[in-house]
């Protein structure tokens, strides 16, 4: 269901990672823009980009050569030189949510993304070449094993993470349900690095699930931004306020994002009607103002929304509206700080690129990329509180709304 003018096109996953690969999960975590709209921001194939400040002769002297003189002829396959070249060249941008895939690469990640998956439910992104855990998803083998976000995955089953590239340190990492895979860990604090060992299961997570606190306070943890969470999100509203809540937690905690309009849907309920709630920006393009649907249900309710290094990309474009307008008070920890946008495009051989083409802004123009949102009350855990039963940023957020 979409409510907004423009909005279909901004149906993207916002999930961090080059692609945000999600182990094990769904295709929300590839960013991927609706094909209707790709071809505005891309030249088909075949078009000819000509520049007079750039100088192809170089590369054809280096091809030459290659073919003409490197010692194992074997080794020289055209169609892997092109490939190659065309990966360097996206390399080239040094941004790690850009990212071009061969046609066998995009082929068997595509299949993997089909259906439910198999694999370990963690959410990664690469930083100065490490391979690092945005998220474990909830209830999932990463986040029973203990895996937490920030963590480098230095190595997997005794192969070093940062000598692969990102699709096959992925395609190490998934693996059919009841196999296990060791990962050797490097974690801020520790001075030595660790070794875990994770059983790889089906991954399937709600996407919504609603609890009710001590004190008329009605908890609602967003795991993710896909396509069954405004329904999902909605069913839980209507429920809860039969009851008329004393107050509301969102928590957004270990949620890498999703859709872009999905994270607008939900705001839709809890701010007032054509608020605005994210500003996009594109290379030579107006500003794309994304604004509510007025549909607000639960407009005079407090609100508290809990955010961790975990939130990021459509997490923080609801938590960033929030703040912004003053509905609600932000507690936890820093979140991730993601504000960019990528589409996918495929082409005719059946390669594929994604690709930033836009970023984004919270309401009152604040750019969180690399940067994150800061929580009004800053609630620190340490690792000791991953693993206790006793939720303390939790617990803050429901005493706080009881003193309310």
């Amino acid at each position: 269901m979409h409510y907004y003018h423009k909005s279909h096109k901004w149906h993207i996953s916002l999930i961090v990672a080059v692609v945000a690969f999600v182990l094990g999960w769904q295709a929300t975590a590839l960013g991927i823009l609706s094909n209707e709209y790709a071809g505005d921001l891309s030249h088909e194939d075949g078009v000819q980009i000509e520049s007079e400040d750039i100088d192809l002769g170089m590369f054809w002297k280096v091809w030459s050569k290659l073919e003409e003189k490197y010692v194992d002829l074997e080794h020289v396959d055209e169609e892997q030189m092109v490939y190659g070249a065309i990966k360097g060249m996206v390399e080239s941008l040094d941004d790690s949510y850009t990212v071009y895939m061969t046609p066998e690469e995009s082929e068997e990640f595509s299949a993997s993304l089909e259906g439910t998956l198999e694999g370990i439910g963690a959410e990664l992104t690469v930083e100065n070449n490490d391979l690092v855990v945005v998220s474990p998803l909830r209830n999932s083998p990463a986040e029973k094993a203990g895996l937490l976000p920030g963590d480098v995955i230095y190595m997997i089953e005794e192969e070093f993470a940062n000598d692969m590239t990102l699709f096959d340190a992925i395609m190490n990492i998934r693996g059919e349900k009841g196999t296990t895979v060791t990962l050797t860990i490097l974690r801020e604090g520790l001075s030595e690095p660790f070794d875990v060992s994770i059983v790889r299961d089906s991954i399937d997570i709600e996407s919504v699930t609603i609890e009710e606190l001590d004190g008329e306070i009605v908890y609602l943890s967003v795991n993710q931004f896909n396509d069954k969470t405004n329904d999902e999100f909605s069913k839980a509203i209507s429920e809860m306020i039969l009851d008329e809540p004393e107050g509301i937690i969102v928590d957004l905690r270990f949620n890498g994002g999703g859709y872009l309009d999905i994270a607008v849907e939900l705001l839709s309920y809890l701010l007032p009607s054509d608020t605005e709630a994210v500003v996009i920006k594109q290379r030579g393009k107006d500003d794309d103002v994304m604004n509510t649907n007025g549909n607000p249900k639960v407009l005079n309710v407090p609100l508290v929304v809990l955010v961790n290094g975990g939130s990021a990309s459509a997490s923080e474009i609801l938590a960033g509206a929030i703040q912004d307008h003053k509905r609600g008070v932000i507690m936890g920890t820093q979140s991730f700080g993601k504000g960019t946008v990528q589409e996918v495009i495929s082409f005719s051989d059946g390669s594929s690129m994604r690709m930033t083409i836009a970023k984004w802004f919270t309401p009152d123009g604040r750019d969180i990329n690399k940067v994150g949102l800061t929580p009004d009350i800053v609630i620190e855990i340490d690792n000791a509180d991953f693993d206790s039963e006793y939720d303390e940023q939790k617990e803050e957020a429901a005493d706080y709304l009881r003193e309310l």
